[in-house]
């Protein structure tokens, strides 16, 4: 199946909802079948069927070990963060862990100031990697996986724009976490969580910060989409706490039915996933996205708007994406 009809042909836009600065346009969807069959990792967690720790004693900065004895898959998502055990960490990109495993996970860390040991096993925060940090994340993981096939961030990216974040908020941190920024303005962002519910058939949720698109996140069920909604939230309130609310025209679903065929139109490459499935990275003009792929389902898919106009090779020339299992540019057997 093609990602061009699951992100714009199958999508409906909802009536747009708006808080202060941050306004969010529901991505609705008929039912599919077999969406959601898995846990999602808070659930897997909270039910003891799931640890997350260091891969050793010492500990490696870009990579966590998973656990799982659950029966049937665990999805982590693209920026979830976890917090504890030597230093805070996010997820690189999304990962669908296979049920009964071992596996390491892909992640930068969001605490430069701290290496040593808080806890054994990780917990899994209320928050998500900010919008705009993410964003440069995935582009750089995308980079890094054309380049050599490594699901490794730029991490010293990922340090300056939680530093430059954090200074812009007045949220200082004696370890620089990322955490600070959200708990300095714990109350005005849950005002923005309380201001947008799921609707129903709700499968994803576009974000625009002012006048301008930000990025969506696309699930295979309204129960992940429902679930995870308050994170994504809480990511696209940090972008929206500096910018004012008056005086910007804000996007409406023309705009948005674009950025989704934007995204769309973009080249696509494919590599075997981490977990099940297929990693995706899509790459255009202006955009940036990536996403996971599994029996023929797109089980989730996060883009970017971005300030680039370039697009590797020629996927950004306005044509249509062809099937990712038939239009590979860089497989990697890693």
């Amino acid at each position: 199946m093609e990602i061009t009809a699951q992100v714009s042909q199958n999508i409906t836009i909802g009536e747009p909802l708006t808080h202060e600065s941050l306004r969010l346009l529901p991505l609705i969807a008929e039912a599919t079948e077999n969406g959601g069959e898995y846990l999602i990792l808070e659930q897997a967690v909270e039910a003891g069927l799931a640890r997350i720790r260091e891969v050793s004693e010492g500990g490696s900065v870009p990579e966590l070990l998973l656990e799982s004895w659950a029966e049937l898959p665990i999805l982590i998502v693209d920026g979830e963060e976890l917090v504890g055990a030597k230093q805070n960490r996010t997820i690189n990109l999304t990962v669908l862990v296979p049920p009964k495993s071992k596996t390491r996970i892909p992640v930068s860390c969001v605490e430069a100031g701290r290496w040593r040991y808080e806890s054994d096993d990780f917990q899994l925060s209320e928050r998500a990697h900010f919008a705009r940090g993410r964003a440069a994340k995935a582009a750089s993981v995308s980079e890094s996986m054309h380049r050599s096939g490594s699901r490794r961030s730029d991490q010293g990216r990922v340090w300056s724009d939680i530093n430059f974040t954090a200074q812009t908020l007045s949220a200082p941190s004696p370890t620089r976490a990322m955490g600070a920024i959200f708990d300095r303005h714990r109350a005005r962002i849950q005002d923005y969580v309380e201001a947008f519910d799921p609707v129903e058939g709700q499968v994803g949720a576009m974000f625009a910060v002012g006048g301008k698109i930000s990025g969506f996140d696309l699930f295979d069920d309204p129960s992940t989409l429902s679930a995870m909604l308050p994170k994504l939230v809480r990511s696209y309130a940090v972008e929206a706490l500096g910018v004012p609310s008056n005086g910007c025209r804000r996007p409406g679903r023309k705009r948005a039915a674009a950025f989704l065929r934007r995204v769309a139109g973009a080249e696509v490459e494919s590599y075997p996933a981490v977990g099940l499935g297929t990693d995706v990275r899509l790459t255009g003009r202006g955009v940036v996205a990536g996403g996971l792929v599994h029996d023929g389902r797109l089980v989730h898919l996060a883009a970017f708007a971005t300030t680039d106009t370039r697009s590797r090779g020629n996927g950004g020339s306005g044509r249509g994406m062809a099937s990712i299992h038939s239009r590979r540019r860089s497989v990697r057997n890693r």
